[in-house]
């Protein structure tokens, strides 16, 4: 039968259509490519290889000067605080994506706010002033030296728009420069690095539209393609240059995974529970409580980890439910530098995540950990910002009920043993996290004096007071409110969007457990170790064609996959990661395609991947190519 001339019109939209995705898609590899590569460029302008921290300050500046980059000390300081030792190459690639290069528009716009005569013109000594007294104070000596280089009429005047025209050269030759001696050596020449830091996430790849029930593991890397697909090579694009290379491919249906992790009988068995919280930090770091968990005897126990359901206003998103969460087991032996990876919590059951099995008596060490594919920096542009405080009539100051109900959540978040008050100890992980300082005992005392406790530790409404006692000190400024708020993953619209509080629980058949939270930190090698670990015993293991020494583990847990690189020779190797042909999913790195350097006999962590969308079917295709 022949065609009507609608079909065709259609047929010829969907053609379009279809090219102007895969175009796009094209451009956004190229786009990705363009930016690791200056990223590495300007990193190893300063250090010998994307393997070596920065370790100061200066050598921060110095980096992202390399990289066509102005920055502030402000600018510095936000990324290098008080408990920064070191930044690595992937928290240098997150800070170059959050600080864009400042446009001539933009210098434009800053010197025509001191121009208000719109001349073209600024005079040298207004320029002293201004640069000399106000923001980030500079010396005469370095107003000079920006005044020598740039353009100037003999009447001293600055043409600040032949200055704009002199910064842009310099920051473009800064970047070309760097970018040529990377050139220097083609190996190197094109490559997207990463480390085994976590970072934040974005989707690979649009949600597949036709879900499937069924689970299938295919370990050849000689892939069929899929049908609508036939004009793609079966290998991904940038693996094609790299002879030896592996694939793993896993396909998920939709749905939540279920597993019977709590039956009935356990309920009679003696408990106990804590809380805590995943923070994000501003690098991308996540950071969280550490528990020690003591057991008097040997005992069959169960132990859950999962998102902690708090309060929900209506209307509000409550993003934190989402995030994934596992619960690492280890014993501690004579020292806490000397921990053995017991287990961890592999078994799913909706939102939580557990583990049953029998342990013997003593010391464990439960370490939490969120992969950062669902738990990353917010992009959502805040149309509003909430009010705090308020006066009445009588001219007092009081705090919002919307201010008031998340404090509640947030008393909710802190009382980590879930007894409705908040101990000195308790208080402290809250002071910790917002301001950097610890309470003692007799600033504790006069709390005691002022707000309301009960056997020594603080009420919910003595948090409130305390709250609303910073508020009147400041006059009813709610910066410093605002502060504690932002710290606690708060943005300004009081969503939580970048924490997400968990509940722990253990179950012991023989014996009272006890948990107690220790630390509040970011992950350590320890949970970095017991992470590579746990994939190398449990998961699919594939020698990289024609490299013995190059081992990639790949292993699904729940909605949860994690592959890890194990280099077992004597030199670095690097590894290329391509998830081009990966569908409805969401990865720790924010990259389709990456590359990873691997120390000599070293693990680490290539990335951690979940569905973008849970509702649909999603389909892991990985490809790790070893670089010649």
């Amino acid at each position: 039968m022949a065609s009507s001339p609608e079909d065709n019109a259609s047929l010829s939209v969907q053609k379009v259509t279809h090219s102007e995705s895969s175009q796009a898609k094209k451009s956004q590899h190229a786009e990705e490519a363009i930016f690791y590569m200056n990223c590495r460029a300007a990193y190893l302008t300063v250090l010998k290889s994307s393997l070596e921290n920065i370790k100061s300050k200066e050598q921060l500046s110095l980096v992202l000067q390399q990289a066509g980059r102005n920055p502030s000390q402000k600018t510095v300081n936000r990324y290098w605080t008080s408990q920064t030792t070191t930044l690595n190459f992937d928290d240098f690639c997150t800070i170059l994506k959050k600080e864009k290069p400042a446009t001539k528009t933009e210098l434009l716009k800053a010197f025509g706010k001191i121009d208000t005569d719109n001349t073209g013109y600024i005079l040298h000594d207004e320029l002293y002033k201004i640069l000399t007294t106000r923001g980030e104070k500079m010396t005469r000596d370095e107003v000079s030296a920006i005044i020598k280089q740039a353009d100037c009429n003999c009447s001293g005047k600055l043409d600040y728009n032949k200055f704009c025209e002199l910064y842009m050269t310099t920051s473009e030759q800064c970047c070309k420069t760097a970018r040529d001696k990377l050139e220097v050596d083609s190996r190197l020449r094109q490559q997207q690095f990463g480390s085994q830091a976590e970072t934040s996430s974005e989707g690979i790849t649009s949600p597949v539209s036709k879900p499937s029930p069924r689970i299938s593991r295919k370990t050849d890397h000689k892939q069929a393609p899929t049908k609508g697909d036939n004009k793609t090579p079966s290998r991904p694009s940038s693996a094609q240059s790299c002879k030896e290379s592996t694939s793993a491919t896993i396909s998920v249906g939709a749905g939540s995974s279920r597993n019977t992790i709590e039956p009935d009988t356990m309920k009679e068995w003696p408990c106990a529970q804590s809380k805590g919280c995943f923070y994000l930090e501003d690098n991308g770091e996540i950071i969280s409580h550490k528990y020690k968990l003591h057991l008097p005897q040997r005992s069959t126990v169960c132990i859950t980890i999962k998102p902690l359901n708090i309060r929900q206003v209506e209307g509000k998103p409550c993003h934190w439910l989402s995030v994934d969460t596992v619960l690492y087991i280890l014993k501690e032996n004579e020292t806490q530098e000397n921990l053995q990876l017991v287990s961890f919590t592999d078994q799913q059951n909706k939102e939580t995540f557990g583990w049953r099995g029998e342990l013997g008596s003593g010391i464990y060490w439960l370490l939490p950990f969120t992969t950062g594919c669902r738990l990353k920096k917010a992009k959502a542009q805040i149309t509003r910002e909430a009010k705090l405080v308020y006066r009445g009539e009588d001219g007092e100051l009081a705090l919002t009920k919307e201010f008031r109900a998340t404090l509640l959540d947030i008393f909710e978040t802190i009382d980590l043993d879930g007894n409705g008050l908040l101990s000195l100890e308790e208080y402290n992980f809250f002071e910790l996290r917002t301001s950097g300082e610890k309470c003692d005992e007799e600033a504790w005392a006069v709390c005691k004096e002022n707000f309301d406790m009960k056997k020594n530790e603080l009420t919910r409404q003595g948090f409130m007071d305390l709250n609303l006692m910073e508020a009147n000190d400041r006059e009813g400024d709610p910066t410093d409110l605002w502060v504690t708020l932002l710290s606690l993953g708060y943005n300004k619209a009081l969503e939580m969007t970048e924490a997400c509080p968990f509940v722990i629980d253990i179950y012991a058949e023989k014996c009272k457990p006890r948990i107690k939270a220790m630390y509040l930190e970011a992950g350590s090698w320890q949970l970095n170790r017991a992470v590579c670990k746990s994939v190398v015993n449990k998961g699919e293991a594939k020698v990289v064609d024609g490299c013995e020494n190059v081992t990639v583990y790949t292993y699904k847990v729940g909605r949860r996959i994690t592959s890890v690189i194990e280099n077992k020779s004597e030199n670095k190797v690097i590894i290329h990661v391509n998830n081009e042909q990966s569908k409805n999913c969401l990865s720790n790195r924010g990259l389709t395609v990456f590359a990873v350097e691997v120390a000599p006999k070293s693990t680490m962590i290539s990335q951690h991947v979940m569905p973008l969308n849970e509702q649909e079917e999603w389909l892991y295709n990985c490809v790790h190519s070893l670089d010649n």
